[in-house]
């Protein structure tokens, strides 16, 4: 049975909840994620994201009687204060987390909820992730209590290397990242992949940098540009893209640019006009993709906040949480999770799936450009410049989806 993400309310008219049965519960969702540092105003765009989510659950009782509260915690961007987080709402009683600014610190909240759960029977906590991308999370470290709302980076850079290996005019690509998992991945996938589908392209430089501590990245683009490099591809996100793209910017570079995050909070700020056309994204989510259903909640979003909602995950992270509870008629996290493994629902981009062997949304993904607003395929632009992401290209789940090594333990069923 399939069933809309999108619930079907005027976004300002929350419904009353008055009237409901003693059965009803008020579920708490802990995010625990930056509220300080470098990435806490993309992390507050998120936030919001998510507390809109819940808004619109709670009008259109999508979690059937029970309502859902989103409260965030501030990790510091660190992994052992994430560990802290997570005991400590783990004793406020909190069942669901939501986390995705690390796959680092994803990892290290796989392996204590793990043992949480495993030592607190009747008190298990469910991790939804929102945005972490390091393949090895439904791989190796695949957990039943995990389940994963981004697509992983090998399903990203299988789909942004097609789209390398398919333009004959990229002969020479310079890789730049994030030392961190996903970084490494992006490094790795990227380099392997177009090795066997353009050998004849050369990987001309490949730097890993340090997560968001770069304040100038000048000495990169010099490298970059002596390097001869025509293309450039990044996993940065955050303040470590949005100054990486405007010392290119700055320096004069004119290469093309194929990005996972470019699309992310504020970084359309340092885009010169010039780059429209050289800057691709791959992204499972653009509101400029055909047919797109998710009008009211991106109007609502920029409405509300003034900003403009990004990252897929965290909306689908919060509605599939509720169809769970409603489809399982229970919070209990045990039961919700098993009723959201497998879960087929219609989602803002297309059809997505929780898959049942390794809890990865399967989804489709989108290959945008940077292009003018033009009122057509470019009807929504970005931090208000006038510019937006077009639509190259639109690649059916089926297509992005990869195998996996997962061998998941499940619980028994209550």
């Amino acid at each position: 049975m399939k069933r809309s993400l999108i619930p079907a309310v005027a976004l300002g008219a929350l419904a009353a909840l008055a009237g409901q049965g003693a059965s009803a519960e008020k579920v708490r969702i802990a995010m625990i994620d930056p509220g300080s540092g470098p990435f806490a105003a993309v992390a507050a765009n998120w936030f919001k994201t998510q507390q809109l989510a819940v808004e619109m659950v709670n009008a259109s009782k999508a979690a059937g009687e029970h309502t859902l509260e989103v409260v965030q915690f501030d990790n510091k961007g660190s992994t052992q204060e994430s560990l802290i987080l997570l005991r400590n709402v783990a004793d406020q009683g909190f069942h669901y987390v939501t986390q995705g600014g690390s796959s680092a610190v994803g990892a290290a909240l796989i392996d204590a909820v793990n043992k949480h759960n495993e030592r607190n029977p009747g008190k298990e906590i469910v991790y939804l992730d929102t945005l972490n991308a390091d393949p090895e999370l439904t791989n190796a470290k695949c957990s039943f209590w995990h389940f994963a709302f981004a697509p992983n980076t090998n399903m990203s850079t299988e789909a942004l290397t097609t789209e390398l290996a398919n333009n004959p005019k990229v002969k020479k690509v310079y890789i730049i990242g994030q030392n961190y998992p996903f970084g490494q991945a992006v490094s790795r996938a990227t380099k392997e992949l177009l090795k066997r589908k353009r050998a004849d392209i050369e990987v001309v430089g490949d730097d890993l940098h340090p997560l968001g501590q770069v304040k100038d990245f000048s000495p990169y683009i010099a490298k970059i540009n002596a390097s001869g490099a025509d293309t450039v591809v990044t996993g940065n996100w955050g303040p470590d893209l949005t100054l990486l793209l405007k010392a290119g910017n700055e320096a004069g570079l004119r290469v093309n640019f194929y990005t996972y995050f470019a699309n992310t909070f504020g970084v359309p700020l340092a885009l010169d006009p010039s780059i429209a056309g050289r800057l691709k994204n791959i992204a499972p989510y653009s509101p400029n993709n055909a047919g797109f259903v998710g009008k009211d909640f991106v109007e609502g979003f920029k409405k509300r906040y003034n900003e403009d909602f990004i990252l897929l995950g965290n909306q689908a992270a919060i509605a599939s949480l509720a169809e769970g509870i409603r489809r399982a008629k229970s919070t209990d996290p045990v039961k919700v999770a098993y009723a959201m493994e497998g879960m087929k629902l219609q989602g803002l981009s297309g059809e997505m799936e929780l898959r049942k062997s390794d809890h990865q949304m399967q989804a489709p993904l989108y290959v945008t450009s940077w292009s003018r607003l033009n009122g057509k395929d470019v009807k929504y632009d970005q931090n208000d410049t006038g510019y937006g992401w077009q639509v190259e290209r639109r690649i059916d789940a089926y297509v992005a989806a990869q195998p996996t090594s997962c061998a998941m333990t499940r619980p028994a069923q209550r």
